[in-house]
């Protein structure tokens, strides 16, 4: 399956975090490289959601959402801010 954009989850991203992400940069803690949440490559398929890091394919976010509930793991990412 062929990755879209991180702008595929910005409202998704809206809902959790209560603002826009996708022009935040984020840090992949497997390889250090940053980039905008834009730019990170996620797959929509499966029972979540997985934006991935461009330079290594390291997960940096999962997304997967039940009933009412959005469960985010974070790990992948070392740092998520301006």
């Amino acid at each position: 399956m062929e990755p879209v954009d991180g702008n595929a989850i910005g409202g998704l991203l809206i809902e959790i975090f209560g603002t826009e992400m996708t022009n935040v940069r984020g840090t992949c803690a497997a390889c250090n490289a940053t980039g905008p949440v834009a730019s990170f490559a996620v797959y929509r398929s499966g029972p979540g959601i997985v934006a991935r890091c461009r330079a290594c394919d390291g997960e940096l976010m999962v997304l997967v959402r039940r009933q009412a509930i959005t469960c985010v793991d974070l790990r992948g990412l070392a740092r998520l801010g301006k």
